[in-house]
């Protein structure tokens, strides 16, 4: 038996990059960004701030989201499992990449702009 699974709470650092393979099936890709706060341990050393940055891939309907609603900036939680890709570049390297390919999501915190609030419930008055 075995487990791939990846629970990740973040911030997304760019805008998605949305683009069409194989039978137009939409893909976006992003990075996020997961940052574990500055502590002081009992013997009172300091730990720095450290931020991790993460490759995001979304796929179908998933994608479609992303293009319309997720922006940089915008806190994500999300579900996945880590894929490794190898290519040869150019110079006939061996490069490799980490991605995270999401399951499901949810977009966290207040909508950026009047588009996106539409979708909210409006509270009445």
């Amino acid at each position: 038996m075995s487990v791939n699974k990846v629970i990740l709470l973040g911030h997304v650092g760019r805008e998605p990059e949305v683009r069409y393979v194989a039978q137009n099936q939409p893909v976006a890709s992003f990075s996020l960004a997961t940052t574990e706060h500055a502590f002081t341990n009992a013997n009172g050393v300091q730990v720095p701030e450290r931020t991790e940055w993460h490759n995001i891939v979304m796929w179908g309907r998933n994608a479609e989201v992303a293009e319309r609603y997720i922006h940089k900036g915008t806190q994500l939680y999300i579900e996945g499992r880590l894929r490794t890709r190898t290519w040869e570049d150019r110079n006939q390297i061996k490069r490799y990449v980490t991605e995270v390919y999401v399951d499901t999501f949810e977009l966290l915190g207040r909508p950026r702009n009047a588009e996106e609030s539409q979708l909210q419930p409006q509270q009445p008055q």
